[in-house]
């Protein structure tokens, strides 16, 4: 068997693995889930009313829910891979990774599998959202079939970045607690960015902090896919972004992976 087949061949059975902890473990993926779902219900009908007065233009609470979905979406890729973060920690600590290190497997199928599982998690979350938003109102009228998909696109791009350092940091956690607290900045960096409200409507100083973060292009870009907005610049930088933290978090695991286990 060449090393392409054994590596599509063990990196499929360790997304099985992966998925088949997801299914008889479900309460930490509901837990991740629970938490965009439950924001944007807070955002629209809390504070929908008042949010939407710094969209400008007399704008109303149907015209936030528009505005805010995109930000959800990926927010919702944030809280999703947290558990790509646990489970990888989970993983070390409890010493199956040192007994994969001794069976004859390809090394990196370990990782793969918890990436690629992680994705398909994040996909399937966004796609739950997705129909809670459109539940309470969200509509994409506008939107081309190419523009959505290049929207799906950069979905799993974003995804498949942000897994990567989520498993960067649960290689280094001691414990499963410590990779999910370590990995807390993915659910808080899109709550300053303009997942909420325009960058313009925040004060001067605080601009560059949600301006210059990962989030914000991709939010942008996807907001303009999906509404029909200007994208600008906002869609190069979001495909920059994401293959720069795809490209750092996978370094970061392997170089981890390679190391002597916990």
């Amino acid at each position: 068997m060449s090393t392409l087949s054994l590596a599509v061949r063990d990196s499929a059975t360790m997304l099985r693995r992966n998925l088949l902890h997801a299914r008889r473990y479900p309460s930490l993926t509901l837990n991740l889930l629970l938490t965009p779902v439950m924001l944007l219900l807070l955002f629209v009908y809390i504070f929908g009313g008042v949010m939407s007065a710094g969209l400008g233009g007399g704008a109303d609470r149907s015209a936030y829910i528009a505005y805010v979905v995109p930000g959800i979406l990926l927010m919702t890729i944030g809280s999703t891979v947290i558990g790509a973060a646990v489970s990888v920690s989970t993983d070390m600590s409890e010493g199956i990774i040192a007994r994969f290190r001794t069976m004859n497997i390809h090394r990196g199928s370990v990782l793969i599998g918890h990436v690629i599982g992680s994705v398909l998690q994040s996909v399937a979350s966004v796609v739950l959202v997705g129909i809670v938003a459109v539940a309470i109102g969200f509509r994409s009228t506008d939107a081309t079939v190419l523009e959505w998909l290049a929207a799906f696109g950069l979905i799993v791009l974003f995804a498949l970045a942000l897994t990567w350092i989520a498993v960067g940091m649960g290689m280094v956690s001691p414990n499963a607690e410590a990779a999910s607290n370590s990995a807390m900045p993915l659910i808080l960096l899109p709550l300053i960015s303009s997942a909420f409200t325009p960058i313009d409507a925040m004060p001067g100083w605080f601009q560059p902090i949600a301006q210059y973060q990962p989030f914000t292009p991709a939010i942008e870009t996807l907001r303009g896919l999906l509404l029909g907005t200007e994208i600008g610049h906002n869609g190069w930088l979001a495909v920059a972004w994401s293959i720069a933290l795809a490209a750092l978090g996978y370094r970061w695991s392997t170089a981890s992976f390679k190391r002597d286990p916990k």
